[in-house]
């Protein structure tokens, strides 16, 4: 720019020192040699300047290639990185659509699964009520065969009980085997859960939003919050010579019984451990003939007390309902007995009893009025002083106005038959 502005300045000198000579004045009296030397100075002094601005022009010259140079890197550069870029596109597009592929494939087994699992568990539950009719028949000719061998009965009777226990056996057979193979079912399910939630999180990574969680899940779920009891599983436990079902067992407080309606009906916990067994299990047992209801209790002093009676379970429709007739025991009794007491919970409130569940803790069949009992209560131990502790925990209060404080409960059942009232 310097050289720009020195050439722009002399070159009017030059065009002005050439204009006085060609036109000189006519006052004016100069001699030859004074305007040759002129003219020389003025010559070199444009040569000069010219000389200057070429080299000017040279060094921008050299420096504009220089920044051309720079910009054609950077674009090679960039067209370098664009390429990279597509390819990586074009490879994230086909491992989408390979994935897309494999949930679609997946979605199509899960389906299948599910309706192999429910095709299992209505044969499973058809074997079982052919099961229990087939051990009642099974009871009723042991009796026929005790009488046999008094003389009262003729010698068929043994054979008929003979092939009815041979075909129990065969029933109880086919039972295991439908038992694994739905445990193998539910296994196989989970792994395609699994598989499921891997392809979902890898599609989350890759940045594609896609809402399959709601094609792939079925009818809508009440959340459980603990593990369920595997379908009909029950636990036998032998007492005075008989054989007792348990349905509720409480020892250790390490099972929390403040369930929801959902979770009572089809049962929650271990068998080796608390549990309860379900009430649409317990109802599956007892519909088929008259059973008895025992209650065990232990306090934290080590006595054991219990009571039995005989009752009457409805079906879900009538939220359980329970009504009890008192047989024997060395405990008061505190359930009204020839009255219909309804199952509720924090979550299903029958009418008329919306209070109780909340105010004592767990699920349980109440009154007309909350009475200060609840096996399914909140496991306490002796710290718990206060009569609202004692009230939500596990209580049972007899008639003399004492609340037992409960260290252990077991709830059974079994049929009625001679011996139980013996």
């Amino acid at each position: 720019m310097y050289t720009i502005k020195l050439f722009l300045f002399i070159v009017p000198l030059v065009i002005s020192s050439g204009i006085d000579q060609d036109y000189p004045s006519l006052g004016s009296v100069s001699s030859q040699p004074k305007s040759r030397f002129a003219m020389l100075d003025d010559v070199k002094i444009l040569a000069n300047g010219l000389l200057q601005l070429g080299h000017g022009l040279k060094d921008f010259v050299h420096k504009t290639k220089g920044q051309i140079n720079d910009i054609v890197q950077k674009l090679n550069i960039f067209d370098q990185s664009f390429y990279d870029l597509s390819l990586q596109t074009n490879e994230i597009k086909e491992e989408e659509k390979k994935l897309r592929s494999t949930t679609s494939k997946l979605q199509v087994k899960n389906e299948e699964v599910k309706n192999m699992s429910l095709e299992l568990n209505l044969k499973l539950e058809n074997v079982l009520e052919d099961k229990i009719l087939l051990q009642q028949k099974v009871r009723n000719l042991e009796e026929q065969l005790t009488n046999f061998i008094k003389g009262q009965l003729e010698i068929q009777g043994y054979s008929e009980v003979t092939s009815l226990k041979t075909f129990v056996q065969q029933q109880d057979n086919i039972i295991k085997d439908l038992l694994q193979i739905m445990e193998e079912q539910y296994r196989q399910l989970n792994q395609q859960h699994s598989q499921i939630k891997e392809i979902e999180n890898q599609l989350r990574r890759s940045g594609i939003q896609e809402s399959t969680e709601t094609s792939l899940s079925s009818k809508p779920r009440v959340p459980r919050t603990t593990p369920s009891l595997h379908l009909n599983e029950t636990k036998n436990v032998e007492h005075d010579g008989n054989s007792w079902t348990l349905i509720q067992h409480r020892i250790d407080g390490s099972q929390n019984f403040n369930e929801t309606w959902e979770n009572y009906r089809y049962g929650f916990g271990r068998l080796d451990g608390e549990f309860w067994l379900g009430l649409e299990r317990i109802y599956s047992i007892v519909k088929q003939s008259n059973y008895i209801l025992r209650i065990e209790l232990e306090d934290w002093k080590d006595t054991k007390h219990y009571i039995e009676y005989t009752f009457h379970l409805g079906n879900h429709e009538t939220n359980y309902k329970l009504r009890l007739t008192e047989m024997k025991g060395n405990v008061p009794s505190i359930l009204p007995e020839n009255k219909d007491l309804v199952f509720s919970t924090w979550d299903h409130k029958a009418q008329g009893h919306f209070l109780c569940p909340e105010s004592y803790s767990g699920g349980w069949w109440w009154h007309d009025v909350c009475e200060e009992n609840n096996l399914n209560g909140k496991y306490n131990t002796p710290r718990a002083k206060t009569k609202p502790e004692r009230r939500r925990g596990i209580c049972w209060k007899s008639q003399n106005g004492r609340l037992y404080s409960i260290k252990s409960t077991k709830m059974l059942i079994r049929p009625t038959d001679s011996e139980s009232f013996e």
